[in-house]
């Protein structure tokens, strides 16, 4: 008996072939596509973050482009309005609601019209830095707020103001005791009776004028010298700005998820007068200028 064997197509048996080249060549590039895009994504939010403080400064001039290369003077977009206007769209901290849309867009307009342009080393603009020092082998928060000043041919950061709660108690008047006073003759007495003030270390702020206030820096200082206070680390910093004729802002380093971090502009006020600046200067320096 005779079989008939049936011959494949071989047309049939090519575009089997073909499909299952496409489908494994689909295979090895989707994972390598996917790869790009992440890859993209990523750089795109490299570029959207302001990475580092002086870039801040940069974006709110107009000095540099998306990706951060420099713009100097004779370039075509260096310090233009369009684009600082796009930048300043985005030096904001969107999760900040206390900071409304028309006053973002009355700051943007003045600064643009005027127009504003931040200088590192034009004064008006500090930092402060909450530290940790270690006091009597407790954790103790410390603000330290950091100028620059100028240095021979450059400048450097120094400290000008220091806060703490805790050092207070260095110079707290005692009101609960009476009588601890000088006499007003005493200077018939060649102020003798100085010896009784100096005697009782407790009551001696009793004897300062009234006005006195400690200062926070120089305590520190003595007490850094003298071995009782130690610098631990440094927990955050931000930046205080009032070089912006009638504005304060504020900017703070954000690190989220997303496109809307780096040093961004965390707090904005708009001043009427130099009386509301002043007094604003006091309350962030906790009334110590």
């Amino acid at each position: 008996m005779t079989v008939n064997k049936q011959q494949p197509n071989s047309n049939a048996m090519k575009w089997a072939l073909l499909l299952m080249l496409a489908f494994i060549i689909a295979i090895l590039c989707f994972p390598v596509r996917a790869q790009l895009v992440g890859e993209m994504e990523d750089e795109s939010k490299l570029y959207a973050e302001s990475k580092q403080v002086n870039q801040f400064f940069r974006r709110f001039n107009g000095e540099e482009d998306e990706k951060g290369n420099r713009y100097y003077p004779g370039d075509k977009h260096y310090q233009s309005t369009r684009l600082r206007k796009k930048y300043l769209g985005v030096l904001f901290d969107e999760s900040n609601t206390g900071i409304g849309h028309s006053i973002k867009k009355e700051f943007t307009e003045d600064v643009l019209d005027k127009p504003t342009i931040l200088d590192f080393h034009g004064g008006n603009w500090f930092a402060e830095v909450q530290a940790i020092f270690q006091v009597n082998g407790k954790d103790q928060p410390i603000t330290l707020y950091m100028e620059l000043e100028k240095n021979h041919l450059g400048y450097k950061w120094v400290i000008h103001h220091v806060h703490a709660d805790m050092l207070e108690r260095y110079y707290t008047r005692d009101t609960s005791r009476v009588g601890r006073f000088l006499h007003p003759m005493s200077h018939e007495l060649d102020f003798m009776n100085l010896r009784k003030v100096f005697t009782n270390s407790d009551s001696i702020s009793q004897f300062a004028v009234k006005s006195f206030k400690p200062d926070h820096l120089s305590v520190l200082l003595y007490e850094l010298k003298r071995g009782n206070i130690k610098f631990k680390a440094v927990e955050s910093v931000k930046f205080h700005f009032f070089q912006a004729s009638g504005w304060y802002f504020e900017i703070a380093d954000f690190n989220r998820p997303g496109y809307n971090t780096g040093w961004l502009i965390s707090n904005l006020v708009k001043l009427k007068s130099d009386a509301e600046k002043n007094l604003l200067k006091g309350y962030l320096y906790h009334d110590q200028n």
